[in-house]
């Protein structure tokens, strides 16, 4: 069977500023043509439909454009909700649309209830594990403190058993929104923080023959059964050196995994460009940059006089501005957010606690410290739920 994986499309999410909307069309265009081209059997897309909880109209209007595209082809598609997703908004319909080969999948109650298709070799059952916000669903897997790993095992014993109970041979694909271990982050993605800990190990997964994650935005491998798609645009200059793409899997009769990567369309490059003013206005090797999204550092150490307007002059799509005069560390100059960068908000309260009393917390005041973030982004995860 082959699978085409996508994810995070974040319909509705502009880039600076800069509507997606258009490229993000563009996009489920592509998508549409390689499954056609390519003779994929199944779409698989992990999470992050929408950017957030209300998308605006024009992108529903193109989720709902890409719905029928893709019943259209009659190519099954297999879809769960992300942490930017509403799990309810998306799963509005799910019944009805199921009829027309769309299988969205958005309750954390049926995780272990597969999507199962067929082709010559047997059976895939497609589990949809949508983002699993701990707080939220600690009681329906009945973990006694929340935390990723905890639910994201006890839905993964769910999805054994169930497969344990089917017809020898049967393979299986997993759909999941999580951040796994050896994963590497972009600046564009939600902080889904829990107990200090973000990450989940790969080992979660184990026993079941493709794990097809959503949630970090850069493409990857993290096992050649678990993988990510990334996201099939950049939403941030971290991105910069991103190849955008999908994954094209080949699932055999015995369960092997072959991928190979499917470039997306690039609607313009980003360029990160680093210097003193008047070099990056004069500097010939930087003159590939003219037509891209710049990020522009400038390092002079005093501010100069209407950089922007100058930077545009010869970058006219420059789209963010940052002065990061060269200094000691240890500089009293040094900005307060230079100072906290690359700082969690756990690192920079225990920081706080040891300069206001000369001593930093105990191993008892992190936990209650831990605790307090906790709550706080629970509550978030809760108000977005109800919007």
């Amino acid at each position: 069977m082959r699978l085409l994986h996508t994810s995070d499309w974040h319909l509705g999410r502009s880039f600076h500023r800069v509507g997606m909307l258009d490229a993000q069309a563009d996009f489920i265009g592509h998508l549409v043509t390689t499954v056609r081209e390519h003779a994929v059997d199944a779409v698989v897309v992990s999470g992050d439909v929408y950017d957030r909880a209300v998308p605006p109209l024009g992108a529903v209007e193109l989720f709902d454009d890409a719905l029928h595209r893709l019943a259209e082809l009659g190519v099954p598609t297999v879809m769960i909700s992300g942490n930017h997703d509403s799990a309810r908004r998306l799963g509005v319909g799910a019944g009805l649309i199921d009829r027309a080969g769309i299988h969205l999948r958005t309750e954390p109650a049926a995780c272990g209830t597969p999507v199962v298709l067929a082709d010559a070799h047997g059976d895939v059952a497609f589990y949809g594990l949508p983002y699993l916000e701990p707080a939220l669903v600690k009681d329906e897997f009945a973990v006694p403190k929340p935390g990723h790993e905890a639910v994201l095992a006890a839905a993964m014993e769910r999805v054994r058993a169930d497969l344990a109970g089917r017809a020898g041979g049967t393979r299986s694909v997993v759909l999941a929104h999580a951040f796994v271990t050896g994963g590497e982050a972009s600046d564009s993605e939600r902080d889904i923080t829990v107990g200090g800990v973000a990450a989940v190990p790969a080992g979660v997964f184990d026993g079941v023959d493709y794990v097809a994650l959503g949630h970090l935005h850069g493409c990857q491998t993290i096992t050649e059964r678990v993988r990510y798609s990334g996201s099939p645009l950049a939403y941030s200059f971290s991105e910069a050196e991103h190849r955008k793409s999908m994954w094209l899997v080949d699932l055999d009769a015995d369960g092997t995994v072959t991928a190979e990567r499917v470039d997306c369309p690039v609607p313009r490059a980003l360029a990160r460009v680093r210097g003193p003013l008047e070099r990056l206005l004069a500097d010939p090797a930087l003159a590939r940059h003219e037509e891209a999204w710049v990020e522009a550092t400038l390092t002079d150490p005093v501010r100069p006089a209407d950089p922007m307007a100058r930077l545009t002059e010869r970058f006219p799509h420059t789209l963010s501005l940052v002065f990061d005069p060269e200094r000691a560390p240890d500089d009293p100059g040094l900005s307060y957010a230079a100072r906290l960068a690359d700082r969690s908000d756990q690192q920079i309260a225990e920081d706080f606690v040891a300069h206001v009393r000369g001593a930093g917390p105990d191993e008892r005041e992190r936990d209650v410290l831990r605790d307090a973030f906790d709550a706080v982004r629970a509550d978030d995860a809760v108000r977005e739920v109800a919007r």
